[in-house]
């Protein structure tokens, strides 16, 4: 086996000629290693996925009995340390750019706060198969330690299209202890193949906006796996780390509390999905490399950079696109890395996507024959959004820029765009070009909010203040392509369906 790390501090293993074994006995051991965070399938393609995993010490993650950190901030004028709520009543300000301090529970430290899951440093290797083949192509062992926060990534290469695939990924620590951890995931069809395919988009988990706590977190989870889906687009704000990582450790303990959710476990083993980042699960609100806050502590846009290419399957590039089928492309677009502050004038060296990765979108959009493609952003591109926003191309911060993806875009009326970060659904159609444009909605109701229902636009054709999920279906009538835009309610009830044939 040849091996590289071609991601930084993320242990990633590239897999190219591997052993066969015919039958894998190992059994899960009491004494642990375990993967308590779950596995992780990602970045498909054709012939290619990457797996993600994590060695971990307990066989359950720390249960919630409300011990957490308590983040206290300077008040300079009394010399006084106050939590967040003082500061947002006395001096209006909902995010205090002030000096910050972290108060841990007597008696505990990270490793035993509300949904902690410790690592444990160790090896782990992974096998695959085909879904109904004998033999197994096993992979060398790899070192986890601290260095990636015991996460291990390997890239599995070679795959056959339109294939269902087995995965095991197996964990030891010391004296040759082994557990395991298995998934699932069917490779994407070849770009000559007609073949139906069904993805799901969401976006805006927060974690203490849960709606089923004491039944696995997210209700969404669940119903979109019943709908068995080929694959999930989780356009940001995986976690949300303002208000929590104020050190690389709680940053480290904020994704442990989000991936251990049984819900999330049960879903990631069977539904492979494309992670793509935004502001909260990068580092904090609207931020981008430039931002200057003390709000955040310790903790660094870089180090959550590097941190959110760690706990997901990670390609390379932040933008990434993905064939599937003859009939449909997707494109998925980064918003943090390149991204210059909104309170710089608009203009031509204002930008969100950075001139690398508009050079790119240009270049694989311009030259693609798939007959619909789908550019899905973390923010609006489309909108309409709240007038005050300056973070997205919607509004008028980045309207240069945004004119340029819209003029480039509008001319297919195949072309659609898909957003998260807005915590409302929408479908909406851009009046100059008529593209439209779907928003997925938060993951739960509690978290649903930022618009008023009654506030309805020309361009809306769809608005809904929930929660759910948004699906999209390729499907086939005798020979001849449609595409189906469904919204979804937190309880797996539709609520709007847009069909274009």
């Amino acid at each position: 086996m040849k091996r590289r790390r071609f991601i930084k501090h993320s242990a990633i293993a590239a897999i190219s000629t591997v052993p066969l074994v015919k039958n894998l006995h190992a059994q899960p051991n009491l004494n642990g290693p375990y993967f308590t965070t779950g596995i992780k399938i990602g970045e498909l393609s054709s012939n290619a996925a990457i797996v993600w995993a994590r060695l971990t010490k307990d066989p359950v993650r720390t249960p919630d009995r409300k011990i957490l950190p308590e983040n206290v901030y300077l008040d300079e004028k009394n010399n006084e340390w106050h939590d967040e709520a003082y500061f947002k009543s006395k001096y209006k300000e909902d995010r205090p750019d002030k000096k910050v301090k972290v108060n841990l529970p007597a008696g505990h430290s990270v490793e035993t706060l509300d949904g902690a899951v410790p690592g444990i440093a160790g090896e782990m290797r992974i096998s695959h198969k085909k879904k109904n083949a004998k033999n197994w192509m096993m992979s060398d062992w790899q070192k986890v330690d601290d260095q990636t926060d015991y996460c291990g990534q390997f890239k599995l290469t070679h795959l056959d299209p339109n294939e269902q695939y087995l995965v095991r990924v197996e964990g030891k620590s010391g004296n040759n202890i082994i557990n395991h951890i298995e998934g699932t995931f069917k490779t994407a069809p070849t770009e000559k193949s007609s073949l139906p395919v069904k993805f799901m988009v969401t976006t805006c988990h927060e974690y203490n906006d849960q709606d089923a706590p004491n039944e696995g977190g997210f209700k969404i989870f669940k119903h979109m796996q019943h709908l068995s889906p080929n694959f999930l687009v989780h356009t940001g704000d995986v976690i949300y780390h303002d208000r929590v990582s104020k050190n690389l450790a709680l940053a480290r303990w904020n994704w442990q509390k989000m991936s251990s959710l049984p819900n999330n476990v049960e879903f990631y083993k069977t539904v492979p999905c494309y992670f793509m980042k935004d502001d909260h699960d990068t580092w904090m609100n609207d931020c981008c490399r430039d931002t200057k806050t003390r709000f955040m502590g310790d903790f660094t846009f870089d180090q959550g950079l590097a941190l959110f290419k760690q706990q997901v399957p990670s390609s390379e590039k932040p933008y990434r696109t993905f064939r599937w089928g003859k009939d449909l492309q997707i494109w998925m677009v980064d918003g943090r890395e390149a991204r210059v502050s909104f309170e710089l004038p608009d203009g031509p060296d204002k930008t969100i996507w950075g001139k690398e990765q508009m050079n790119w979108f240009k270049e694989t959009y311009n030259s693609s024959d798939a007959k619909y493609k789908i550019l899905i952003s973390a923010t609006p591109i489309i909108g309409p959004d709240r007038p005050q926003k300056k973070d997205n191309h919607s509004n008028k911060s980045f309207a240069f820029e945004g004119d340029m993806i819209r003029n480039l875009i509008g001319g297919n009326p195949n072309t659609f765009v898909i957003c998260g970060d807005r915590h409302w659904q929408y479908v909406s159609q851009h009046k100059k070009t008529g593209t439209y444009e779907f928003s997925c909605g938060p993951a739960s109701d509690e978290h649903a909010g930022g618009w008023k229902k009654e506030d309805i636009y020309p361009e809306h054709q769809y608005l809904n203040i929930v929660g759910g999920f948004l699906q999209v279906e390729l499907a086939y009538h005798e020979n001849n392509p449609s595409i189906h835009f469904s919204h979804y309610s937190v309880d797996g009830k539709v609520l709007f369906e847009k069909n274009f044939s």
